[in-house]
């Protein structure tokens, strides 16, 4: 345990098991796990607009950081929020090498901070990791950590309805080497944003058949920063036509669906949801998708995790079986789609008449904001 002090004068005091170290600018702990915490003196939360919470814009007062090197991670702290120093040969900036995770933290109805199923991302980050060949991040570090600072930054968790703490796990390569190698040295941080809908009406989605995301074999399933990168020229080219995001398709005909923008995808048959499988590795394995397949098995509706061709759903459509489409994400959580356009064939739905969908996103707030029972036991205490 260590502590770097930026003032001559400072005091100690004692808590339970903490060690404090006050000076005139920043309050200094030391956790008895090894998470060295540097307190801001002046919070940014009383600037806050809670109104306007444009979806990442804005950052809580702490962060989370953590250096890897000789094989073992080291440095563990939280501090506040804050530019890093980087060299222009940073491995990450020229080889790509950088992986995320998105999660959300609730207050229920008696003000208490929980984090909604970060096991289960914690687990994808480190599949990420072992596909990009990076090391693991620890649970005491990636669990604990995360704990510790959103209990710090509780306060800036929004007791608003559609309204959450977004949390970013992120690590990226930081050797300073220009070479087509795995990096010695990594960096892992958390940051924390207060944040509102992701999306605020439903959406119009077109069925991409030139550019690709993913191929068997690929990283499609690897939340790393290349994926999204990559993704962006075929999006921007869809609202140049009017539509919100692309839904992707296969690297090959074309015609088999994957997933939408930074969503899994829902097709709903009369009493049938169909989603695309998992099997090729070509999409991510959705924390809120897993969720949505759990709510709907609990609702009676059958749920397929297959192939899905795109002629299937125009067919289904023109038939009058396809009634409902939609997005499931992290930030998106539940997002319907009004428009769907497959070449020149536009599907349009009646988003006002849904049953489904707009059930599956309220026993999903329910379950996340503390109102009922978390029967699936999906909700983690700060």
């Amino acid at each position: 345990m260590f502590v770097k002090l930026t003032s001559v004068s400072f005091f100690l005091c004692f808590h339970k098991e903490s060690l404090f170290i006050c000076s005139g600018k920043y309050i200094f702990m030391i956790e008895t796990m090894g998470i060295q915490i540097t307190k801001t003196a002046v919070s940014k939360l009383n600037k806050m607009n809670f109104d306007n919470l444009p979806f990442g814009k804005y950052f809580t007062d702490h962060m989370l950081e953590a250096e890897y090197e000789k094989g073992e991670w080291k440095s563990v702290e939280i501090k506040p929020y804050q530019p890093l120093l980087l060299e222009p040969s940073t491995a990450a900036l020229h080889y790509g090498q950088a992986i995320f995770e998105g999660i959300k933290a609730y207050k229920n109805v008696q003000g208490e901070a929980f984090i909604f199923r970060p096991y289960d991302n914690f687990r994808r980050f480190n599949i990420s990791a072992r596909r990009m060949e990076m090391p693991e991040v620890p649970e005491e570090i990636f669990i604990e950590g995360m704990k510790q600072l959103i209990a710090l930054d509780k306060n800036w968790i929004p007791e608003k309805a559609d309204y959450s703490l977004y949390i970013r796990p992120l690590m990226f390569a930081t050797d300073n080497v220009i070479g087509v190698k795995p990096s010695e040295t990594y960096k892992f941080l958390i940051l924390l944003c207060p944040t509102g809908p992701y999306y605020a009406a439903p959406m119009k989605i077109y069925v991409e058949e030139k550019y690709t995301r993913a191929a068997p074999g690929g990283v499609g399933f690897a939340k790393n920063a290349g994926n999204y990168g990559g993704s962006m020229h075929a999006t921007s080219v869809a609202k140049s036509h009017g539509y919100d995001q692309v839904l992707w398709t296969d690297a090959f005909e074309h015609k088999w669906l994957q997933e939408v923008g930074t969503m899994n995808v829902f097709f709903i048959f009369g009493n049938k949801a169909v989603t695309p499988s998992l099997e090729e590795e070509t999409i991510l394995e959705g924390v809120t998708r897993d969720s949505v397949i759990a709510i709907l098995k609990e609702m009676g509706i059958v749920v397929e995790e297959r192939r899905i061709n795109v002629d299937e759903v125009t067919d289904a459509y023109k038939s009058g079986k396809l009634s409902e489409v939609f997005g499931t994400g992290t930030a998106a959580t539940i997002s319907p789609i009004k428009e769907l356009r497959y070449k020149d064939f536009v599907m349009n739905f009646d988003t006002d008449k849904w049953t489904i969908a707009p059930a599956v996103k309220k026993s999903l707030t329910e379950i996340r904001e503390g109102k009922v029972a978390d029967r699936f036991g999906w909700m983690v205490k700060v």
